[in-house]
């Protein structure tokens, strides 16, 4: 598993209420939200991560989603291009901060492509495909992540907002995933640790460096990932549940 030493944030924007969401859980608490990625930024913190903390923006109600808008390794970044129109513009400003930091590629039409789609596991890349990322998106990215030696594999997302709402590596070769996962037989390798299907929203679970952050609530998976021997750091992301963003979403990593 590589070790992460940066990270990318935004702010919530108090337009955040307005953005996209299937979820069905109520209107969030714009307050709350505020204080629960200030605890998720302080978790970041404690795994060793140097954060790059972005203003709000409100023009862009899910911008706080960070992870959607580029793909980042320590060496280079793709500039991804969202699939949903209302969230076109939101990878323009997160080029002008990665371009001083990495060499970075870009997906360009009529390739769609976000980095919620998108699992690296050690030197594999899966790239899912689902409603906001097409295969025109995933062939450009697999051209570029072919220049750096890494294994591609495309798989279907069914029934799933993005890959990583129901796939995500902890490292040691174990995934996390969702017992309904469409291409489950596609990783068969893997020791696959199955959500409790009353804790779904638990199977976007986050490894970084020492640890790995669980949202709240979910004592099944929370119990299972220590028991793989992981250290646990549980926060409460109510507020993002809302608006379909997970633990994963709110950061880009590298």
């Amino acid at each position: 598993m590589r070790t992460f030493t940066k990270a990318i944030v935004r702010k919530p924007a108090e337009t955040f209420a307005n953005g996209i969401s299937t979820a069905n859980l109520g209107k969030p608490n714009y307050q709350l939200a505020l204080k629960q990625h200030e605890a998720y930024c302080e978790a970041l913190i404690k795994c060793g991560l140097e954060l790059t903390v972005l203003d709000a923006n409100p023009d862009f109600p899910d911008s706080c989603f960070v992870e959607d808008t580029a793909v980042v390794t320590p060496e280079f970044g793709v500039i991804a291009r969202p699939g949903d129109p209302q969230r076109l513009g939101e990878e323009q400003e997160i080029k002008s901060v990665l371009a001083p930091m990495l060499k970075l590629h870009y997906i360009e039409a009529p390739g769609t492509l976000e980095g919620g789609d998108i699992m690296q596991a050690d030197n594999t890349f899966y790239i899912g495909l689902s409603g906001r990322t097409n295969l025109a998106g995933s062939k450009q990215l697999h051209k570029i992540l072919a220049q750096y030696n890494y294994n591609t594999y495309s798989v279907p997302v069914c029934n799933l907002l993005h890959f990583k709402t129901g796939v995500n590596y902890l490292g040691g070769n174990n995934l996390i995933m969702h017992r309904d996962f469409c291409s489950k037989d596609d990783f068969k390798g893997y020791n696959q640790l199955i959500v409790d299907r009353a804790e779904e929203y638990a199977a976007n679970s986050l490894r970084i460096n020492n640890y790995v952050l669980v949202p709240k609530g979910f004592p099944k998976t929370k119990s299972g990932i220590k028991q793989l021997g992981y250290a646990v750091i549980e926060l409460d992301l109510s507020e993002f549940q809302k608006m379909d963003g997970g633990l994963s979403c709110l950061s880009l990593r590298f």
